[in-house]
């Protein structure tokens, strides 16, 4: 799939408000999460009905009520099974759609007056493709596509609410394009208007020096509360092991295009805080397009993948780390798109999505990272319940073949994106009071990563608490996903014991949803190395790879006795066993939405989630699993 929650500029559905008609069959599938007006974008007119529109049909998988199931087997320490890891083949073989699924969705499109020799099924048959015309998929779909505007200039397609025959309801997770609209303005729009590109870190003016590789600053413990270097990092959570079996293993650090890093802030970085490393470069896979900058220079361009490549490279020495560079300076990039490129079973299509449109699609190019870290985020409210649902499902997926995903959290706290909070029907509103939470964050089969801070006036053999500096760690409770049983005993205990001080709405509460962070690490004061000086930094967007490091060094230790990697890390977070391994922390909150946001405690809470890692620890429990 081509970018879906920010790529479908070119191609997005717009229906028509009215409920469909009684004679025809048709009952609502979806409905859009959330309406264009909220964001700017404005509704233009009807979409000529000539267009050709790259209609893709997803279909119900099997087994989807045993995948937490599948997944635990194969995830939590004290299963017999820990480590068995499925094979991309089995992955496929155990959820694929049954033949009735794919008949009965065949045989709607073909008895609609679609030829059948126009259908293509995916490979891992869980998508049926077919170039339709406007009229013909309004017609499909009882749906209106309208043309929505921008104030950058920009344009895309989207609709409202879609349906579909009742007798193909049960057999359809989704349909694309339809409903599942773009938000946020493409990589060049938000260029012309000078905007922050999704998931850019936080940044604070602290020390600029000149601008030239010969700057030198000089680290020290002593201050980590002000200056965070590897050299801080590594105290912090007793990282002492060097890597050994490199060959074996492998990290994947996400990059959306046009965030790049730049050669000469690496370099400049590397000769202040790790000088062997001058010249080392990650391995670049360029997904859909994608592109790494080496010209341009800004803090929004550098920022992100500065910050992710200078750490994880620092931390994980001679790990070399693969940058999953991923789309054009065109469309951007989205979620899916790094999932069909690690791994060929999850492609929606082989040669692409539509070549003409959109080049061929990085299918299946490289096999999935053991680790993978995300440094970018969107707003739950911003995306259907079906579309959540098939994603996560995915990086579920990933975890049963022994990947382990890390997603940052958010930076401002219980709030969304810029702070905005919703309203009492979950719309994203001005002076909401409704908390917001993030996904991927929010989806249970990925790790999701939070931030603490050394206290100012504190060292690192002191207790860190909850980043309260520039920015707030993101964390709170799904309104999609329900709890998973991994975290059941935590979150139940936290909601018993310190129940949150407010108003029935303002968050689910009900006890039965995901809760989030899993984990933290520290996000405040990072010195990087960006547009040839060094500035300092604050996010979850620091966090995540750092944790993914810290796990990277763990799955070394085990590919060099001949084990396998941990994969899908939340059922051992949550683990009585490994409770030591990780750094209660137990002060600062995450305020946001006009409240105080959630507060730190005793155990996991949905501010740091169980506390940050310690590495020493943590490889002498690894180490004994099987």
């Amino acid at each position: 799939m081509r970018g879906t929650l920010f790529v479908l500029a070119s191609f997005l559905c717009a229906a028509s408000y009215a409920a469909p008609s009684p004679r025809s069959n048709h009952v609502l599938h979806e409905k859009r999460a959330i309406e264009p007006h909220h964001t700017d974008w404005v509704q233009d007119r009807r979409l000529e009905t000539h267009k050709v529109l790259p209609m893709r049909f997803g279909l119900v998988q099997q087994n989807m009520h045993r995948l937490e199931e599948l997944l635990m087997e194969v995830s939590h320490p004290e299963s017999p099974k820990y480590g068995q890891h499925y094979t991309a083949e089995e992955v496929v073989k155990t959820f694929a759609p049954t033949e009735e699924s794919i008949a009965a969705v065949m045989d709607w499109l073909v008895d609609s007056g679609i030829t059948r020799d126009r259908l293509r099924l995916s490979g891992n048959k869980a998508w049926i493709h077919v170039d339709a015309t406007v009229a013909e998929a309004e017609d499909l779909l009882k749906a209106e596509y309208h043309v929505y505007t921008h104030p950058s200039g920009e344009q895309q397609i989207g609709c409202h609410n879609y349906s579909v025959p009742a007798h193909v309801k049960e057999h359809i997770d989704l349909i694309k394009p339809t409903v599942h609209f773009n938000h946020r303005p493409t990589p060049n729009a938000l260029q012309k208007r000078a905007g922050k590109n999704l998931g850019a870190p936080s940044i604070f003016n602290g020390p600029k020096k000149a601008g030239n590789s010969f700057v030198k600053i000089t680290p020290s413990l002593e201050n980590c509360d002000q200056f965070i270097t590897p050299d801080c990092l590594r105290a912090l959570y007793s990282i002492n092991y060097k890597p050994i079996a490199t060959k074996k293993n492998s990290y994947g650090i996400v990059e959306f295009t046009p965030q790049s890093f730049l050669t000469g802030d690496l370099d400049l970085f590397f000769g202040n805080f790790s000088p062997s490393q001058v010249g080392d470069r990650p391995i670049p896979v360029l997904i859909d397009g994608a592109v790494v900058l080496s010209t341009n220079q800004s803090f929004d361009i550098n920022g992100e993948s500065d910050l992710d490549l200078e750490y994880a490279m620092a931390l994980t020495n001679p790990q070399p780390i693969t940058l999953l560079q991923t789309g054009d300076l065109v469309e951007g990039a989205g979620f899916d798109n790094w999932l069909d490129a690690v791994d060929g079973s999850f492609c929606t299509f082989e040669g692409g999505d539509d070549p003409d449109q959109d080049g061929p699609e990085s299918c299946g190019i490289i096999a999935p990272p053991h680790t993978v870290s995300v440094s970018y985020l969107q707003d739950e409210s911003g995306v259907t319940p079906a579309f959540a649902n098939r994603q996560c499902s995915e990086y579920a997926k990933l975890g049963l073949m022994g990947t382990t995903v890390f997603h940052s959290s958010g930076d401002n706290g219980v709030a969304g994106n810029g702070g905005i909070c919703l309203n009492a029907q979950h719309q994203p509103v001005r002076n909401g009071t409704v908390f917001n939470p993030g996904f991927p964050a929010s989806c249970p089969f990925v790790t999701a990563v939070g931030a603490t801070q050394v206290n100012p006036g504190s060292t690192v053999n002191d207790p860190e608490g909850a980043c309260e500096q520039v920015i707030f760690s993101g964390g709170g409770f799904s309104n999609i996903f329900p709890l998973p049983s991994f975290q059941a005993d935590a979150v139940k205990s936290f909601l018993k014991n310190h129940p949150p001080p407010f108003t029935n709405g303002q968050f689910n509460n009900s006890g039965n949803a995901r809760a989030f962070p899993d984990i933290s690490a520290n996000g405040a004061n990072y010195v990087i190395g960006i547009d040839g000086e060094f500035e300092l930094v604050f996010g979850t967007s620091a966090s995540s790879p750092v944790v993914g490091s810290i796990f990277t060094l763990v799955n070394d230790a085990r590919l060099a006795i001949g084990k396998r990697p941990v994969g899908f890390l939340n059922p051992l977070l949550y683990n009585p066993l490994f409770q030591g391994a990780f750094n209660d922390i137990t002060s600062g909150g995450n305020q946001g939405c006009g409240t105080p946001g959630f507060t730190a405690t005793k155990g996991w809470d949905p501010v740091t989630g169980v506390g940050t890692p310690n590495l020493t620890k943590l490889l002498v429990l690894a180490l004994v699993l099987p």
